[in-house]
């Protein structure tokens, strides 16, 4: 049958109106409609999983994890806490500014010195919400279980993503891969740090970027700024990618970048070195030449383990660039422990290489997926999807006995150690309210009843009493032979032994 002027003009009017139907999808950073084409290849399904299957998996397995996670985080932190296990004096700095905020003073951290205010060594203000944690736990152990909480809740959004995209099997295995991954495992080993408020914030706003809601990513990454002032820049190179992938959200996301990048110099080049004692930002010192950055080989080691942890192929999501801020401080830094996978420094990491891994891995409802700067690329097939889920597993498997959380599995860990007892006794013999010098063995222990300052520290105020530990490794394996005499000849007043017992000696003043 011919075509005639009435039925051509009909369909030219049904074209212009599905085109500007899809017109507004466009604008709103959704890929393009694919027409059907005789000479295109069929798009790749995956298999079908019943819908009840998805939707309990959902609900249950997210916080399942959650509460495993911080179930197992928090444990690891009791066992350290009685145990004695000081990583660094770091737990005993967050403790004593965890109660200076619930007592609703600034946060004058003694540990590191005199009228030390914490806020000028690194921009977290965020911290003033563990106020009420002292209130209702007033103890360096409640820090640790919080920071556990911080590290479970994050796996939910992330975990329930995965599942939607990926599907039960392989989105459950994502999300335990996550939440037990090597970066939280080690932050949670060397116990509490500010960057545990990071974690969950950047879960829920990469999350909430690939379920296309660009105002809620937004929203959720704005506070990162005041979690620590190197993470204004990873804020403002989000802010980057959100106004390349939402068009119609192209502001907003420039203005996240100015955000992030304007909080970066004004915590670093002002308000830092306004509230330091010694008037700069005391890290500059540690960074080296860029020539350093990829020497030694260790640090390629670390890039080589975030890539498994992003299954591989998350490297050719943009989201993985969100990585560079944080490891361009770190590889230009002089400091060993900058560089390596332990310590804490990978954590806000993980929820940046489990977002990369879902966008590049594409989602099986649309059968599209992120390539570079395509957002329409076909989803790769079932056996990449799976290889880079095992990966992600893998690279924290291969730990093996080195992984921290299989403490919290070994009954010899649970044995209470010798010395629990005369660290007791050691910090009853010291008066309430006493300022008191300490090793960091006990310093977050002797937080909660006394005027803590670091043993070693750069104090010129004389203590009322001096706890030593012996066997700390501030000493080098070189304690002095008598405390009490070391304690005159280092602040010039009188002391005398009240307690020695279990390497721990007292000595106060008369």
């Amino acid at each position: 049958m011919g075509l005639g002027v009435g039925h051509i003009t009909e369909m030219v009017g049904h074209d212009r109106a599905t085109t500007a139907r899809r017109a507004p999808l466009r604008r709103a950073g959704y890929p393009r409609p694919v027409t059907p084409d005789a000479t295109a290849r069929p798009v790749r399904r995956t298999r079908a999983v019943p819908a009840p299957a998805v939707e309990i998996a959902r609900r249950v397995v997210p916080p399942l994890l959650a509460v495993l996670a911080t179930a197992a985080y928090g444990l690891l932190g009791t066992q350290q806490f009685r145990n004695l296990v000081a990583r660094s004096w770091d737990l005993g700095i967050f403790t004593q500014l965890a109660r200076a905020y619930g007592e609703f003073r600034a946060p004058i951290v003694p540990i590191k010195g005199d009228e030390v205010n914490l806020l000028g060594d690194h921009f977290h203000p965020i911290l003033a919400l563990l106020a009420p944690v002292w209130w209702v736990w007033p103890s360096g152990e409640a820090l640790l279980w919080t920071q556990a909480l911080l590290f479970g809740i994050s796996a939910i959004p992330l975990t329930r993503l995965a599942i939607d995209r990926l599907g039960p099997a392989l989105g459950s295995l994502a999300g335990a891969a996550y939440v037990f991954s090597f970066g939280l495992q080690a932050a949670a080993s060397v116990q509490f740090h500010e960057i545990a408020f990071a974690v969950p914030l950047l879960a829920l706003s990469l999350t909430a970027l690939l379920r296309e809601r660009p105002l809620a990513a937004i929203l959720w990454a704005a506070p990162l700024v005041l979690v620590k002032e190197d993470l204004g820049l990873t804020v403002a190179l989000l802010g980057g990618l959100i106004a390349l992938r939402h068009r119609s959200h192209r502001l907003e996301g420039l203005g996240l970048a100015g955000w992030g990048a304007g909080w970066f110099v004004l915590s670093t080049f002002v308000i830092l070195p306004l509230l330091n004692t010694a008037g700069q930002y005391d890290y500059t010192d540690n960074l080296g030449s860029p020539l350093e950055v990829f020497w030694p080989p260790v640090k390629w080691l670390t890039v080589l383990m975030l890539l498994l942890a992003a299954g591989l192929i998350g490297g050719r999501s943009p989201l993985i660039a969100l990585m560079l801020p944080t490891l361009a401080w770190r590889f230009t830094g002089t400091v060993d422990f900058y560089w390596d996978w332990y310590w804490h420094y990978n954590a806000v990491l993980m929820p940046i290489a489990l977002a990369a891994m879902l966008d590049a891995l594409g989602d099986r409802r649309t059968a599209h997926a992120a390539a570079w700067l395509r957002l329409d690329a076909p989803i790769p097939a079932r056996r990449i999807r799976v290889t880079a889920v095992a990966a992600s597993a893998v690279v924290t498997l291969m730990l093996a006995g080195a992984m921290p959380l299989l403490d919290i599995v070994r009954p010899d860990q649970w044995e209470r150690t010798w010395r629990a007892e005369p660290a007791a006794a050691a910090l009853e013999a010291v008066p309430d309210g006493s300022v008191l010098s300490v090793d960091i063995t006990l310093m977050a222990q002797a937080v909660p009843d006394h005027d803590v300052q670091w043993i070693h520290g750069p104090n010129t105020r004389a203590p009322d009493c001096v706890l030593s530990d012996q066997y700390a490794f501030s000493w080098a394996n070189r304690p002095p032979a008598d405390i009490t005499v070391w304690a005159q000849q280092t602040w010039g007043a009188s002391y005398e032994t009240v307690y020695e017992n279990g390497g721990f000696t007292v000595a106060c003043r008369p």
